[in-house]
C-alpha cells in the first residue's frame, strides 16, 4: 500500500540518513588512506632504488622488482595497521621475495646445525644477583653495527662481536676485529668463508692462531679472498670458548650478565626481514640459519614485554639502527631458537 507522508516532520529519519551518509564517506576515505596511490608507490620505489643503488638489466626486471616491492609494502602496511608490539618497514630487502631472502640465509643454515667440537658444558654459574637489565652497548663493550653485505659471513661477525666484548671488558679497550680474516683463513677449523660457518669454529681459529687482527689492519671485503694473516699483527686473543646450556634462558641470562654472547637464530620469516622496531614476538621457528650477537636484556617501557637485545650485521638501516629486541622468557629454545646454541669466548 502506498501512503503519503510528510517528510519534513520526520526529523529523526532525516538525521539518521545524514549520519549514515557521513559514516559511509568516512569509511571510503579510510579505505583510500590504507591503499597507497600508484604515484606514491612509484615514488617510494625510485627513492629506494637510488638509496640502495639498484640497477636492473632490463625494463621487464625493473617492473618485476617493482611488483615485488609493492607486495612487500602492502604486507608491511597490513602488519603495522594491526597494532602489534613491533613494526615493519622498507629496507634493503624491499625488492626481493621472502624466498629469495631465505636463499641468502641458507648458506649459514647447514653449518648452524653442525659442530665438530661438540658441546663445551654449561655456563659458569653467576655468583650473586643477576641484574634486572643489562646493555653492553651502553657499557662500551660493543663496536658500531657492521654490514656483512652479500656474503654469508654472519658467523664471523658474531664471533668478532663476542670476542670484542670480552676483550673490552677485560682490558678496557674496545677494538674492532677482522671478520675478513676469519672468512679468508678459517677453513682448517671448519668454516667456509662466505658460504657459511659457525661461531665456535671462529673461536677455535683465534685460539689456534694465537689471536686475531684488527679490522683496520685486515679490512672487510664481503668476498672470499686469500688468507693474509701473516701481514698483520694480532690485536686480541682469547683463552677458550664455552657453550651455554641449551634451551635454558635463565642460563643464557646469567652468561649475558657477564659478557656479550654469540647466538644462532632462525631469521627467515618476513617479519624478521622487515623488522623496524619494538619487541619482536612474531612467527619464527628453531631452524637456525643466522649468527648474531646478544648484547643485553630488559623490559620494554611501553608494552611491558621482556626482551633480549640483539646486534645484527645488516647495517644501521635495518631494525632499530642495526639492532632487534626479541621477546624474552617464552621457554624452550626461546624466540627464533636464540637459546638453542649460545656460546662465548673466555679471556
Amino acid at each position: 500500500e502506498i501512503v503519503s507522508r510528510d517528510w519534513s516532520s520526520d526529523v529523526c529519519s532525516s538525521d539518521l540518513l545524514i549520519k549514515m551518509k557521513v559514516l559511509f564517506i568516512l569509511a571510503v576515505l579510510a579505505v583510500g588512506a590504507l591503499a597507497r596511490e600508484d604515484w606514491e608507490v612509484h615514488y617510494m620505489y625510485e627513492k629506494f632504488r637510488a638509496e640502495h643503488s639498484r640497477m636492473y638489466a632490463t625494463a621487464e626486471e625493473a617492473m618485476s622488482r617493482f611488483q615485488i616491492f609493492r607486495d612487500n609494502l602492502n604486507a608491511i602496511d597490513a602488519h603495522n595497521a594491526k597494532g602489534h608490539s613491533w613494526t615493519m618497514a622498507l629496507n634493503q630487502f624491499a625488492d626481493i621475495t621472502n624466498d629469495e631472502y631465505r636463499e641468502g640465509l641458507s648458506m649459514c643454515k647447514k653449518e648452524m646445525h653442525s659442530n665438530k667440537f661438540g658441546l663445551r658444558g654449561s655456563a659458569t654459574p653467576f655468583k650473586g644477583d643477576v641484574p634486572n637489565d643489562v646493555d653492553w652497548v651502553s657499557k662500551g663493550a660493543v663496536t658500531p653495527v657492521k654490514n656483512q653485505q652479500q656474503c654469508g659471513s654472519c658467523w664471523a661477525f658474531s664471533t668478532t662481536g663476542s670476542t670484542e666484548g670480552i676483550v673490552a671488558i677485560s682490558t678496557g679497550k674496545l677494538v674492532s676485529l677482522s671478520e675478513q680474516q676469519l672468512v679468508d683463513c678459517g677453513g682448517s677449523e671448519g668454516s667456509h668463508g662466505c658460504e657459511g660457518g659457525l661461531m665456535d669454529y671462529g673461536f677455535q681459529y683465534i685460539i689456534d692462531n694465537g689471536g686475531i687482527c684488527s679490522e683496520a689492519d685486515y679490512p672487510y671485503e664481503a668476498r672470499d679472498d686469500t688468507c693474509r694473516s701473516t701481514k698483520c699483527t694480532n690485536a686480541a686473543s682469547i683463552k677458550g670458548f664455552q657453550d651455554v646450556e641449551r634451551d635454558n634462558e635463565d642460563a643464557l641470562q646469567q652468561a649475558l650478565s657477564q659478557q656479550p654472547v654469540s647466538i644462532a637464530i632462525e631469521a627467515d620469516q618476513q617479519g624478521f626481514q622487515f623488522y623496524s622496531g619494538g619487541v619482536f614476538d612474531g612467527a619464527c621457528g628453531t631452524q637456525l640459519d643466522h649468527g648474531v650477537l646478544l648484547v643485553g636484556y630488559g623490559v620494554d617501557a611501553d608494552s611491558g614485554k621482556k626482551f633480549w637485545k640483539v646486534k645484527n650485521s645488516w647495517g644501521g638501516s635495518w631494525g632499530e639502527q642495526g639492532y632487534i629486541r626479541m621477546i624474552r622468557g617464552i621457554g624452550g629454545a626461546g624466540q627464533c631458537g636464540l637459546a638453542a646454541q649460545p656460546s662465548y669466548p673466555t679471556k
